[in-house]
């Protein structure tokens, strides 16, 4: 078992734009803390992610189709499907993210957006062999 107490806490805490906190064969789960007039960056990824967000105000596009995202709402993007959060809030945007199968490396933590967008650009940020889909 892995237990996380308080996850809201957990991700207040972290300092880091995303921080990989498990990663089973399955599943992974990743907090993150988007600052003020930021965003993840538009993005498809080839997995489900369900995003639980715990503070902030973030406009959600998905397929084109926006809303707004407020504490304690919950948004699926299915596999394929383009996306960006952006924080529209005066606060930090905080959330939790589980992506099925992983989506980023074992352990991983990105300071910065751009450090996060580098890593994968040049391909060190990929999941575990053992916990991709086959």
């Amino acid at each position: 078992m892995h237990h996380f107490t308080h996850i809201s806490a957990t991700t207040e805490d972290s300092p880091d734009f995303r921080r990989v906190l498990w990663t089973g064969k399955h599943s992974q789960l990743v907090i993150m803390d988007i600052p003020v007039g930021g965003e993840i960056g538009e993005e498809v990824h080839h997995v489900d992610q369900t995003l639980c967000f715990t503070k902030g105000i973030a406009k959600a596009v998905v397929e084109g189709e926006e809303k707004e995202v407020n504490p304690g709402d919950v948004v699926i993007v299915p596999a394929g499907n383009r996306h960006n959060f952006i924080n529209i809030g005066s606060t930090n945007l905080l959330l939790y993210t589980v992506y099925a199968p992983a989506e980023h490396a074992d352990g991983a933590v990105h300071h910065t957006k751009e450090q996060a967008d580098e890593l994968e650009e040049e391909g060190k940020d990929e999941p575990p062999k053992w916990a991709q889909q086959k």
